[in-house]
């Protein structure tokens, strides 16, 4: 095995076990976020010395600082944003944002399913808007009726969706290089 299948490997590895752990739990654990960002920073040092560091760094930074301000209205948890950081290390700053971009629409369409299942499409509508009206009026400030600690609120193992994102990811990297092999 090459070291950028190993890479992605790992990445595989520690999103699958973070989908399981969010869809029973809806938490993803420091330990396998820490360790998963640990060993994605020294995989790369190990591969590439000072830029494989800096490589590891900048998609674990750029993750973090993403992600951050949702973090902070509530609106992600943090095992969810460690998880992308985790993720970042990995993948570097250029295909993180591809997890990024691919797991925020799984996510969407897993709301979208939810909100049908739970028959809940009026409320969930209701609660954008205020989302809306509160940012246009009042800037980025946390709403406890529309955040992760409001008990009433549906939520989405968002873990579940950066796996999927990833293994979509992994998959178009190794388009190529399958459709070549067969």
């Amino acid at each position: 095995m090459d070291a950028r299948s190993a890479i992605w490997a790992l990445t595989l590895l520690l999103t699958c076990l973070a989908a399981v752990w969010d869809w029973r739990s809806r938490k993803i654990p420091n330990w396998l976020t820490v360790s998963g960002a640990v060993a994605g920073i020294t995989i790369h040092i190990l591969l590439g010395g000072w830029p494989g560091a800096r490589f590891a760094l900048a998609g674990m930074g750029l993750a973090l600082a993403l992600l951050l301000p949702l973090v902070h209205l509530r609106a992600l948890g943090a095992g969810d944003w460690k998880l992308m950081g985790a993720v970042g290390t990995f993948l570097g700053w250029q295909l993180f944002l591809f997890v990024l971009f691919g797991s925020i629409l799984v996510a969407g369409v897993m709301a979208v399913v939810q909100m049908i299942r739970a028959d809940r499409i009026s409320e969930t509508f209701r609660n954008m808007w205020t989302l809306i009206k509160g940012f246009a009026t009042f800037g980025m400030v946390n709403s406890a009726k529309i955040s992760l600690d409001n008990p009433g609120l549906l939520k989405l193992p968002f873990g579940v969706a950066v796996a999927a994102a990833t293994i979509a990811c992994f998959c178009a990297a190794y388009w190529q290089v399958w459709k070549h092999t067969l």
